[in-house]
């Protein structure tokens, strides 16, 4: 508007330009602080977004072994698409980590600014339990710090932070909104289920995939045990997967706040659990919890159920799906 109606102004001196090539650069600057202490073999997925013009270099850099796997830079995706939250696009990078008997294997998205992880055995592990993993060691020199964690994320992570000495933090989901939530409490480290990492300390409060995967390694090779051993060790429980509901354009988040209100009801099934509403409706029980939140930039409700046994997660899924049944259109399909 500015530009049509002639209201520009104009500097007092011309302008320059600079151009410089910054991807040695960074590579050097992660080197310069991670070093593996011992070299570990690595299949990297870039999914052809443009992780794969850095990352095979970068791990190379830091003492790994890398072999790429679809780091040709490609905006057409042809392989598959370059989203590690989705278990199906993993699919190739597990055959390849097994195939070159890898320690592990790293996935990213098509920004690089997410983390996905599988191991020796094709397992998925899934990003709260790599943020146990960074927590602890981030907490080691930094005890007392603040953990910033997704309400997405496993009841498993809350305890763990304590007892490693952190002050744990669950928040809404969303990178900029954890980025927020970092600079207002001057958290050290924060993470999402869809694999954003982010890391003050050592590095500048960013969600970056190929930072995280390097400092991944570090704290792998640090340990004697194989990888998969390594997330053995960590906590776990039964657990689905994000999962989501197709609504109708912009209904969203008015579907998820009749979920929350008939949760606060008196006579609600959710009565026993404690319940959490900083972004949808999340119920702890003893023995589990379940979400149910709107999504911030596609017309679906995201859910996720974690529980002590099979038996509780379906208990908890009953009680969400019976919930959403209410509320929905008919003939909506609920696929968990």
């Amino acid at each position: 508007r500015r530009i049509a109606d002639g209201r520009l102004q104009r500097a007092d001196a011309p302008g320059g330009l600079q151009q410089r090539e910054v991807i040695a650069d960074y590579v050097q600057r992660i080197a310069d602080d991670v070093q593996l202490d011992r070299p570990l073999k690595v299949v990297a997925d870039a999914g052809n977004g443009v992780a794969g013009a850095v990352a095979p270099q970068l791990l190379e850099a830091i003492g790994a072994e890398v072999i790429p796997l679809y780091c040709e830079v490609d905006g057409q995706f042809p392989n598959h698409h370059p989203d590690p939250s989705e278990p199906h696009n993993l699919e190739d990078l597990v055959q390849m980590v097994r195939r070159f008997d890898a320690d592990l294997g790293v996935a990213f998205d098509g920004d690089g600014d997410r983390l996905g992880v599988v191991t020796r055995d094709g397992r998925i592990v899934f990003a709260d339990r790599l943020l146990m993993l960074f927590a602890a060691d981030v907490l080691a020199r930094n005890p007392g710090a603040m953990v910033i964690y997704d309400v997405k994320c496993t009841g498993r992570l809350s305890d763990y932070i304590l007892r490693n000495g952190g002050s744990p933090m669950m928040w809404k989901t969303g990178h900029s909104l954890i980025k927020a939530r970092m600079r207002e409490t001057d958290a050290e480290l924060a993470g999402e289920m869809s694999g954003h990492f982010f890391f003050k300390e050592r590095w500048y409060g960013f969600d970056d995939g190929l930072y995280a995967a390097a400092r991944l390694l570090e704290i792998l090779a640090q340990r004697e045990e194989d990888p998969s051993e390594v997330f053995d060790e960590l906590p776990d429980a039964v657990s689905t997967p994000e999962l989501k509901v197709a609504v109708a354009e912009g209904t969203q988040h008015a579907q998820v706040a009749l979920v929350v209100a008939a949760a606060q009801a008196e006579d609600s099934p959710f009565a026993a659990a404690r319940i959490s509403t900083i972004d949808g409706l999340r119920a702890d029980f003893s023995d589990g919890w379940g979400l149910v939140r709107a999504s911030n930039t596609t017309p679906v409700l995201v859910l996720r159920f974690e529980a002590d046994d099979a038996d509780a997660l379906e208990r908890i899924k009953g009680l969400f799906r019976e919930q959403l049944q209410r509320v929905l259109p008919a003939g909506t399909e609920l696929n968990f």
